[in-house]
């Protein structure tokens, strides 16, 4: 079995996913709105939208004969949340490193 977040981190490596995420946050679109700035075909489409909603970073609906997907945003806070520790780390090491070079070129003065 895979963990949660392993399987957000997977769908979110591909670059197509990424910009269907991204159009989605504008709103909800049908499967050939978010396919129209792609030069791939409407099943490739699906299957990265299958792709999403098992990462659960989409849901799908229906309205009329239209079937709708929509951002869902608690995946993609999991995802930040994690990313969120690291970034911390980076942001204190790259501090004290900028404190080490001023301290250098100080003594260099």
């Amino acid at each position: 079995m895979t963990d949660r977040l392993s399987v957000i981190f997977s769908a979110l490596a591909d670059p197509t996913r990424r910009a269907i995420l991204a159009r989605l946050a504008e709103g909800e679109a049908t499967v050939t709105e978010l396919a129209e700035p792609f030069d791939i075909s409407l099943p490739a489409i699906s299957r990265h939208l299958k792709v999403l909603e098992h990462a659960g970073l989409i849901s799908r609906g229906r309205t009329a004969q239209w079937r709708t997907s929509r951002l869902e945003a608690e995946p993609l806070r999991e995802a930040t949340a994690w990313m969120e520790r690291y970034r911390r780390f980076w942001d204190e090491n790259f501090a004290r490193l900028d404190a080490h070079l001023k301290r250098l070129q100080e003594e260099k003065s």
